[in-house]
């Protein structure tokens, strides 16, 4: 399976690691990477949707291991194995995470602390484990964290607004700190995109609503962030560290309905019309 997009050979001999990558933009990563000749190690706790992303790559490049990336010993296995089958680790792609709706004041502390380790801990232990065990000792490697947008925050998801907001000044810290050792971290934010958890798991009035509040009118894919994922992974993102880029359709510009009252014609009809997001393939 070809990339619509990079040359093939782009990423050959480069191993990736990569968290969440049973289902949604963590499997359309994972894709993309094989399809540019990376060999792909997903994880994430259940085998199956690992599995299943597997056997969508012909060339048998991506792999799938069980691990629960908030547990410190798991995490220390994963990486472990991974050198024992590559020896090396070009890449880390923390897209593991989660949240869920809820007000502020409803949020308990036991579901503020499972959204923290679902995001903070288990980025934090991943990166850790592939810099110290891969990375340093090579002088080299690339680390993107999938995070979150807008950044101005989003009602009902205080606990994932702090935890995404914690990601990505890790990666802007240690891409100083790490400089040292020619590791590049950085990360990058999509908006809502048109993935299968997001159209099935989230209410109907609320996902009926999404392209409304977006600038281009429509739902981002999960190849699109894919592509940025693989653009930083190419030689082209070698001198890009401690970044965040967002990849929302202007999401992070502009909140409410949109287009604005001012962008409707003489009998109120707005001016620009929803569209869907591109078809995949």
């Amino acid at each position: 399976m070809a990339s619509r997009i990079f040359r093939d050979d782009l990423l050959a001999g480069q191993v990736a690691l990569l968290s969440g990558g049973g289902s949604g933009i963590g499997r359309a990563t994972a894709l993309e990477l094989a399809a540019l000749g990376a060999h792909v190690l997903i994880c994430g706790r259940r085998e199956e949707p690992l599995s299943e992303t597997a056997s969508m790559q012909p060339d048998g490049r991506i792999e799938g291991r069980a691990c629960d990336v908030r547990e410190v010993d798991q995490v220390d296995a994963l990486v472990d194995h991974a050198l024992e089958r590559h020896g090396r680790i070009d890449l880390l792609v923390n897209n593991a995470g989660g949240q869920f709706l809820a007000p502020a004041e409803a949020i308990s502390f036991k579901g503020f602390q499972t959204v923290m380790r679902m995001n903070i801990d288990s980025t934090w232990l991943m990166t850790h484990a592939v810099a110290r065990k891969a990375m340093i000792p090579k002088r080299a490697g690339k680390v993107v964290t999938v995070t979150l947008s807008p950044h101005q925050g989003l009602p009902g998801m205080a606990h994932s607004s702090l935890a995404r907001a914690a990601q990505e000044n890790m990666m802007r810290v240690l891409a100083i700190e790490w400089a040292r050792f020619g590791i590049c971290l950085n990360a990058v934010a999509p908006s809502q995109v048109a993935t299968d958890t997001y159209m099935s798991k989230y209410p109907d009035h609320l996902v009926d609503q999404t392209a409304s509040t977006i600038p281009l009118q429509r739902m981002g894919t999960a190849e699109e962030v894919a592509w940025m994922i693989a653009y930083l992974a190419s030689p082209a993102g070698d001198w890009v560290s401690g970044a965040v880029f967002t990849v929302d359709g202007g999401r992070d510009n502009w909140f409410g309905r949109w287009p604005p009252p001012q962008m409707a014609d003489a009998d109120g009809e707005p001016l620009v019309e929803a569209r869907r997001p591109p078809a995949a393939g």
